[in-house]
């Protein structure tokens, strides 16, 4: 059925840029929108970004903003995160995550990139 891959994680030196990927295949036509989360060990998953592809508006957690952009193509159901300016702090499993019936709880989750921050 529905499947999402993340790719382009990895260890970057802190001041530094990843890109991160998400495939989604098997979506239906009433996916409204996809975005990313991140989880450090023993912490509660957060929101990082996400994109409406209704309009293509998108929303940004306040600590990435001004560093990270999500962009997408709906057509290909790919989400990308350009991440600058890394921190330490950002260091954390990102997930990709697709809308079901309006709800992230609800959704689709890829497997998790792991992206490393060294100070």
């Amino acid at each position: 059925q529905v499947q999402l891959v993340e790719s382009g994680g990895g260890l970057v030196q802190a001041g530094g840029s990843l890109r991160l990927s998400c495939a989604a295949s098997g979506l239906s036509f009433s996916n409204d929108a996809m975005g990313w989360f991140l989880q450090a060990p023993g912490k509660e998953r957060e929101f990082v970004a996400a994109i409406r592809w209704s309009g293509g508006v998108t929303s940004y957690a306040e600590s990435v903003k001004g560093r990270f952009r999500l962009s997408g193509d709906n057509g290909k159901n790919t989400v990308y995160l350009q991440m600058n300016s890394l921190k330490p702090e950002d260091t954390a499993i990102y997930y990709c995550a697709a809308v079901r019936d309006g709800s992230w709880q609800r959704g689709y989750w890829g497997q998790g990139t792991q992206v490393t921050v060294s100070s």
